[in-house]
This record gives structure tokens, sequence and C-alpha cells, in this order.
């Protein structure tokens, strides 16, 4: 079922050259909170590997697009994500800084993003097709983790290090500006229901078991040894706050089975756009082309 993208927020999308100084960064930048400090962490271990997928596999797509309007969306999503991956390289870098051991979390995420999920020779259209509508549904989370951090003032409020916080915020408003861009993509070139939700069950568990795992790993590392990860500590900071909790988890999750769905239905531009107009990292990038 082919698909063309549904009328939405006309937002043009644009990398941004942002830079971020971590000089300062405490070992746990939610202060007295190692474990929510963590799980956060994951992201910078786990996203540059799979945004720089991300980046191949739409690349890939480009030559198949035939509306103009998605193929700018593409490109600028392309460039944004580009961008993505390398700020969390730094901050992964950073955290090596601070004692954390990071390099043999970020192999294993390597090899499922180069060689589980990389290029295969002969596989054609097919295998294009079905990781871009992994990406849509890695895309979903993605957005809903980008409103979540937009709108988690808990943070503030428990002393987290602000240039952590801008990171996220800048990254979330910017996973909300183009929150639609890999579901039409999909839509664009191929579409079908079962597909999309074949993907969405497949990606789920697999992006918990990241999280899971890489809690896990960081807290087992961490140099000031603050114990092992439990899902008690879990449920305490999501219940201040400081997490997604398994309720919003679960709840986000299920509009993308109806047959209707379509991404511009949940996060919020406005108030995206307004946060990258106010970010310190934003305000001082240049913009590229």
């Amino acid at each position: 079922m082919n698909r063309e993208p549904v009328g939405h927020e006309q937002v043009v999308l644009h990398a941004r050259d942002v830079d971020f100084d971590w000089s300062r960064l405490p070992v746990h930048w939610i202060p007295g909170q190692p474990q929510a400090t963590h799980s956060i962490n994951v992201l910078h271990l786990a996203l540059p590997e799979g945004e720089r997928w991300f980046v191949e596999v739409f690349k890939q797509a480009v030559p198949l697009i035939r509306d103009e309007r998605l193929r700018e969306d593409v490109l600028g999503f392309i460039g944004q994500e580009a961008m993505h991956a390398q700020a969390h390289d730094g901050a992964a870098a950073a955290l090596e800084t601070t004692g954390l051991s990071v390099r043999p979390f970020v192999a294993q995420m390597e090899w499922m993003f180069r060689r589980l999920l990389g290029d295969r020779p002969g596989a054609g259209r097919e295998w294009l097709i079905e990781r871009l509508a992994m990406v849509a549904a890695i895309e979903h989370y993605t957005a809903f983790l980008g409103q979540w951090i937009l709108d988690a003032g808990a943070l503030d409020a428990a002393g987290a290090d602000p240039t952590m916080l801008d990171l996220l915020r800048w990254h979330g408003a910017e996973e909300v500006e183009h929150r639609s861009v890999a579901f039409d993509l999909f839509c664009h070139l191929d579409g079908r229901y079962f597909r999309r939700v074949r993907s969405m069950a497949a990606v789920t568990p697999v992006l918990a078991w990241v999280f899971l795992r890489g809690t896990k790993y960081l807290m087992r590392h961490d140099p000031n040894r603050p114990g092992r990860a439990t899902w008690r500590a879990y449920l305490r900071a999501a219940r201040h706050g400081l997490l997604p909790g398994p309720r919003g988890l679960g709840k986000e999750i299920r509009p993308y089975f109806r047959k209707s769905y379509h991404p511009t239905e949940t996060g919020n531009t406005d108030q995206a756009v307004a946060y990258l107009a106010s970010s310190p990292a934003a305000r001082a990038a240049d913009v590229l082309p």
C-alpha cells in the first residue's frame, strides 16, 4: 500500500552544528541518582551507532523518493541525525574521563547496527524497506522520549547538570521536529500495515533490552560503586519524574497499532521549536546546509 505523506506541520528541518563543554560533567549528573543518571547515559552509548545506521539507510532510500517535499524532509532528517550521533559521541567520551569504561558496550551496539542490521548483499529493496519500517518504529520512541525530556521539569528541580540537559533537550526537540519523517518515508515506499506493526513488535523488546543491559553495565562499571541496578530504583526514579514510567511508555505504544495512526498525533512542535530558539547550544550553533 503506497501512501503519500499526509499534511502536517510545515517545519523546515535543518541540522545545527552544536558544541557542548563537558569539562565539568560529574559522574552522577543527576545528583544522588546514579541509576537514573546511567539509564539516561545509555543514550550516549547506543544512539551514535543507531543514528549513523539511520543515516545510511535513509541515504539508500533517497533515490526512490518521488515527492519533493518528502525528499527535503529526509535530507533534513539525515543532517540532524548525523549531528545527534556526533554530539552523543562527545558525551560518551566525557563519561570515559569520569572513569567509566564505555567501549565494550559501544562495541556491542556497533555489532548490532553494522553486522546484524547492516547491508546484505543481494537483499535488495525488501531489506531496505524492512529497515525503514524499523526506523519508523524506533522514531516513535525517540519522539516520545523527546517530548518527555522537554516536559521533565523534575530533572531541573533535582539539580541535573545544565549542559547535559541542554544536549538532551536540543536532541529531544529535533526528534519532535522530525517525528513524522521516517513514518512518511516508509508509507511513501511501502506502508503495509502488517509490516509496520511487525517492526514495532520486533523493535520494542530490543530497545528494552538495550536500556536494561546498558543501565546494568554502567552501574557495574561506575567508579563510585553505587551498587547494582534494581527495578525498585527505576520505579522510584520514574515516580519522581526523573525517568519515563512504564505506564507512560505503555500508553505511548498503543496508538502505533491503529491503522489510522500518524506521528503528528504525539508531541508538541511549537514547544520543540521554542526550545530550539532558547537552547544555549542551538543558539550558538551554525546552521548546516
